[in-house]
């Protein structure tokens, strides 16, 4: 017998011992069956045919469209003379598939009616315990796929009806972001955190102190040689309001650019009277009102970095999770007090945030522990990971938010902004600009 599961005729096989198919399973038929009746075929293993019988035709086993082959009685299998031939009475049909008849097919109707509904053993055991969930019953992940939950986190974060959904402060908060260690991502986090709060209902202005004008580069803002940038408000006391360009396609967003002639800016406020202050009296003289101003700081600690810590009320360090970033950590502290002491009562390390993590090695949650251990309740709960959209969403004059608001750089930063905003409504700081 081969193991496809056809039955060979051992008359054309060769084989002394009746093959039993794996497929033979009905009541009547038995390996060892004597019984001459046409209901029950004789299996005697020594009975040959005679010379006057012609040699049966092998009969195989084909399978039907259900799966198994019809039984035959072994009456219905006879030679050409008429005799019966027990080494072709095989148990199961050869050649024609069986047709089911019209007896054996089911209604429409009655397939429909046949529809599973709730059991009765379900509806009582939800009865019984309303947490109760049957298998039957479709999950949240099937209910909500990941393609849907993308874009429902991309609805959330573009917030296209325009309400306020972030509580705006009830005064002008205007925050820092300064670090002098380069590529932590303060203008990453400028940029993405003022157009999720300006999405989302508050007037925003971001001031790029940045001599390499990155920030006016994520929000598309021209400021190219020949723009009125930052430099004419420090160096030529230009109006603030002249200078600041709304950002296209976000509402409730202003930019004041940063050209490469800011460069220069450090060296000629040197003899400029109340050079430490210059960029605060021109917040100050802005004629309309901002919920949140954001500056852009240099990596460095020169004289960009002091008018900005002037001009502020709240510092906000991005903090890259490495320990490179720690080292600077102090100086930069040790500059915000004494900025605080002698030139800006009101300033404060208010905010933390955590950037850069890589979830997928121990140093970024070692990191993690030793900033929450030492500033407490002023890191964020939300945490900014490694995300190849955001470092891509500059190269297209976007902020992530607008890029690719569903990944998870939009997301993280989403959080921050809303934890931020929740924060300055529960400890109002600040002055009016």
């Amino acid at each position: 017998m081969h193991d496809d599961g056809r039955y060979d005729d051992p008359h054309v096989t060769g084989a002394t011992n009746d093959p039993v198919s794996r497929e033979t399973d009905y009541p009547s038929w038995s390996p060892s069956a004597t019984g001459s009746g046409e209901g029950d075929p004789p299996a005697s293993r020594d009975h040959r045919p005679g010379p006057e019988s012609s040699s049966p035709e092998p009969a195989s086993v084909r399978r039907t469209s259900e799966g198994l082959s019809r039984p035959v009685n072994a009456a219905e299998v006879r030679s050409s003379s008429g005799r019966r031939n027990t080494a072709a009475a095989v148990r199961f049909e050869s050649a024609v598939p069986h047709q089911p008849t019209a007896a054996a097919v089911p209604d429409t109707a009655s397939m429909v009616t046949e529809a599973p509904v709730a059991s009765t053993e379900s509806l009582a055991a939800v009865a019984a315990d309303p947490t109760y969930v049957s298998r039957e019953t479709s999950t949240r992940e099937e209910d909500d796929p990941p393609l849907a939950m993308e874009a429902m986190r991309a609805v959330q974060i573009l917030n296209p009806s325009g309400e306020v959904t972030m509580p705006r402060p009830d005064r002008t908060r205007v925050m820092c972001v300064a670090n002098q260690k380069g590529g932590v991502g303060k203008t990453t986090t400028t940029v993405n955190l003022a157009v999720a709060l300006a999405l989302h209902g508050n007037r925003v202005l971001v001031v790029d102190l940045d001599p390499q004008g990155n920030a006016s580069t994520g929000l598309n803002v021209p400021h190219h040689t020949g723009i009125p940038d930052v430099y004419d408000c420090l160096i030529n006391s230009v109006p603030l309001v002249e200078v600041a360009q709304a950002v296209e396609g976000i509402p409730n967003l202003w930019c004041v650019p940063a050209t490469i002639d800011l460069a220069g800016a450090e060296i000629e406020l040197v003899s400029v009277v109340a050079r430490e202050s210059r960029l605060d009296r021109a917040i100050a003289a802005y004629p309309g009102q901002f919920d949140y101003v954001f500056i852009d700081c240099p990596p460095s600690l020169g004289l960009l970095t002091v008018n900005a810590l002037v001009a502020a009320q709240e510092v906000l360090i991005p903090i890259q999770c490495e320990y490179y970033a720690l080292e600077g950590l102090n100086q930069l502290i040790n500059n915000i007090n004494l900025v605080r002491q002698h030139l800006n009562p009101k300033l404060d390390v208010s905010t933390i945030l955590l950037t850069m993590y890589d979830r997928r090695t121990r140093l970024a949650d070692a990191v993690e522990q030793d900033v929450r251990n030492h500033f407490g309740d002023k890191v964020l709960q939300a945490v900014i990971p490694r995300n190849v959209r955001v470092s891509e969403a500059p190269s297209y004059g976007q902020s992530v938010m607008t890029y690719d608001p569903g990944s998870r750089g939009a997301t993280s930063y989403f959080e921050a902004a809303q934890e931020i905003a929740e924060r300055g409504v529960k400890e109002p700081v600040g002055r009016n600009a």
